[in-house]
């Protein structure tokens, strides 16, 4: 772990080549770091000393599950009041800066490799601090309750705390450091960090229902998306819709690093919006 790649903002200059990697298909979209511009940031109600980066939002027929912002909060700024949908669960994960992060009135210290898992309902603010931005991702679904199963509780850990869990028979090379319990049900998806060691590589297609957005905090690869293998590096942002089939090969010099949601852990709808029944 040696750091988390974060979006500078600006805009290139006007000697600039236009031509770039940004693609949208039928299975998945591709965002290079060059496309986080000035120009594509947007605002929040209730959020002060604030911009994002809008990257993913439900789309039907596409990826239907999840939003994911790339925020940066200047200090002095952040919410009181940071989602006006109490059913939402969130999940922040934090590349540089500082801030205090409060969830049912209790406090937490954030910095680079801070995570949290904030559960649908809970009361929490953010205050941005110290005298650089406060710069994270803020991924944000609907959660899906399940009979008998109650709701998980606020989870706030660094990731430097945390070993990354190996692949079966990778010899290390392919790691997973997972914030909560992998089998832990109460938890309708998970946000991860994927680890590959130079040479490492998804030695197949995977291609399943879950929905992905895939961040590159550090590194580079080249990864099989559908039937295209594109190169990526940090700064990067790949959203695959289900099924999209996906491999990797971390061919750069260093580790390759990417922080992962998908949902998981509930039954496929059969009525209502996203299913065949009514």
């Amino acid at each position: 772990m040696t750091g988390y790649y974060a979006p500078p903002g600006g805009l290139p200059p006007q000697t600039a080549l236009m031509t770039q990697r940004a693609v949208f298909t039928e299975a998945y979209a591709f965002i290079p770091k060059g496309c986080f511009s000035d120009i594509v940031t947007s605002y929040l109600p209730g959020w002060s000393k604030t911009r994002l980066w809008l990257i993913a939002r439900p789309m039907t027929g596409f990826s239907e599950t999840f939003s994911q912002y790339v925020m940066e909060v200047a200090p002095g700024g952040g919410s009181d009041a940071p989602d006006p949908e109490s059913g939402a669960e969130h999940w922040l994960f934090f590349t540089g800066g500082l801030a205090t992060l409060t969830i049912g009135g209790e406090g937490h210290e954030m910095e680079a490799g801070s995570y949290a898992y904030i559960p649908p309902g809970a009361r929490w603010t953010l205050l941005a601090e110290g005298g650089a931005p406060a710069r994270f991702h803020w991924l944000r679904k609907l959660y899906e309750p399940a009979p008998g199963v109650a709701v998980p509780e606020a989870t706030v850990i660094n990731e430097r705390d945390l070993a990354p869990v190996p692949m079966p028979d990778t010899e290390g090379r392919w790691a997973t450091t997972r914030f909560v319990d992998p089998a832990d049900v109460r938890h309708d998806a998970h946000v991860n960090i994927v680890t590959f060691q130079p040479g490492g590589l998804i030695p197949f297609e995977e291609t399943h229902v879950m929905e992905h957005g895939l961040y590159v905090l550090e590194g580079k690869a080249v990864y099989k998306l559908n039937r295209d293998w594109v190169e990526v590096e940090a700064g990067d942002f790949m959203w695959l819709r289900a099924y999209c089939p996906q491999a990797c090969y971390a061919a750069g010099p260093g580790p390759f690093r990417y922080l992962l949601y998908k949902d998981v852990n509930r039954h496929a709808k059969l009525r209502g919006p996203g299913a065949f029944g009514r």
